[in-house]
């Protein structure tokens, strides 16, 4: 989307230092910006005004920055008083000039899997963009605003919180026309307290839609479906076996790819979604929902569900050289995606099966337990337990072993082939997607 410095300037209350040039997009990390971009420096942990010069010579087309001493070299500058607050700003500006759809997505869990399948859904009908990676709270949604082409005729918006009141603050951005709540779990517990706290800030997505919107609620979730109250939108709901749109049969093949019959008010059908496991049947019904809700038909639904490409490092499955497979779940984990991993791992064809599990970070005062109940469920599934840097889970009291590397867990794990199944699953910072890069270079 381009702006032209003075828009920038007009937008965000600045003030341009030279020339009014022509800019597409915007970026905040200097290592990413591209030809022409805006580069806008956020003051964090470090001070993004630091890395002016590196997006200069990266081909930023101009800079945004708070302080007059620190202006670029080469290319204009809007000066501004606070950059985040400027990036807000142009995220509204972005969202004024897109005349299509936009749906949030938020959610304890599924947010990714359900904007990747809905992408595929509206792709059949159009160009649609949606959030890349992790851009799901206030610098990725006005950035992923910001990088809406023209030619979009939809844009699938990621919202992500770790307070109350977030979600309203990206709803205040985004302004979504539809609003979709996958499910409330336990998440993030650890900012934002109880349940029904996090049921609170992830309801802002509700009522912050539009009387002419839509409201896609998960009916297998009663704090979801009881968000219905809260919004004079249009109500749509998803499940297994409930709701509007509602899984009837749920076939898994030994590659962990879903064969699901869905019932709909448009009528029914069978689809195979791209997304792998038993609990993204109802992340398929969830996007399902939306693209029936926008008028899609539903043959051209299956098919968007069938071709979606979906995101790395969640379900992903590959075999190793040795004829092992590996299953990495490895970019997040909370205690409901992790019981859903342990399941799917279970449903491999195997003779052997490998937990590679590292923390689940931020859950607040309860994490022992719930670390502790998750080596309780590798146990149960008869899942050889080897946990990472997390002795939260108490992995011998469970019959598993306890490492503090990626080394250690390739040691522990030993030399795998045909008929064993690994998974790697943890929050981020455990980094067990190395694990995977390992185990498959191995």
């Amino acid at each position: 989307m381009r702006f032209s410095a003075s828009e920038v300037a007009a937008v965000t209350g600045g003030q341009v230092v030279g020339d009014d040039v022509s800019i597409d997009g915007a970026s905040h990390d200097s290592r990413s910006v591209q030809l022409g971009q805006l580069f806008v420096p956020i003051v964090a942990e470090r001070d993004g005004h630091d890395f002016i010069a590196d997006a200069v010579d990266r081909g930023a087309g101009a800079v945004i920055s708070a302080d007059p001493s620190r202006c670029a070299d080469g290319v204009p500058t809007i000066l501004v008083a606070n950059t985040l607050d400027a990036l807000l700003a142009l995220g509204r500006a972005a969202r004024d000039r897109i005349a299509g759809d936009v749906i949030g997505i938020t959610g304890s869990v599924g947010k990714t899997t359900v904007k990747d399948l809905l992408r595929g859904v509206l792709s059949v009908e159009g160009t649609v963009h949606a959030s890349v990676g992790n851009f799901n709270n206030e610098l990725g949604v006005p950035l992923t605003l910001l990088a809406t082409p023209d030619e979009a005729r939809r844009v699938v918006v990621e919202m992500g919180a770790r307070g109350i009141g977030h979600i309203a603050l990206l709803c205040g951005v985004a302004r979504p026309d539809i609003g979709v709540v996958t499910r409330v779990a336990m998440a993030h517990g650890e900012v934002f307290g109880t349940i029904d706290d996090i049921a609170r800030g992830k309801s802002e997505l509700v009522e912050g839609l539009p009387p002419s919107g839509t409201a896609v609620l998960n009916a297998g979730d009663p704090r979801v479906a009881a968000m219905a109250g809260i919004t004079s939108a249009r109500v749509l709901t998803f499940g297994i076996d409930a709701g509007d749109v509602r899984v009837t049969r749920i076939d898994v093949a030994a590659d962990l790819r879903l064969s699901i019959g869905l019932e709909t008010p448009w009528g029914s059908i069978d689809v195979e979604p791209a997304a792998r496991g038993p609990h993204n049947a109802e992340n398929a019904a969830a996007a399902a929902a939306v693209g029936l809700a926008l008028g899609t038909n539903i043959e051209d639904v299956a098919n968007g569900l069938a071709q979606a490409a979906m995101s790395p490092l969640r379900m992903a499955l590959a075999t190793t050289t040795s004829g092992a497979v590996v299953l990495d779940d490895s970019y997040n984990a909370n205690p409901t995606s992790m019981r859903a991993a342990l399941d799917a791992l279970a449903h491999l064809p195997a003779s052997r099966h490998i937990a590679v599990l590292g923390v689940m970070a931020e859950l607040g005062p309860g994490s022992d337990d719930e670390h502790e109940s998750i080596a309780a469920v590798a146990a149960v599934h008869g899942i050889e337990l080897v946990t990472v840097g997390a002795p939260q889970y108490r992995a011998g009291a469970h019959g598993g072993r306890e490492v503090a590397s990626v080394d250690e867990a390739l040691t522990a794990v030993g030399p795998v082939g045909e008929g064993d199944a690994v998974l790697a699953k943890g929050s981020r910072v455990a980094g067990l997607d190395q694990l995977v890069v390992r185990i498959l270079e191995t």
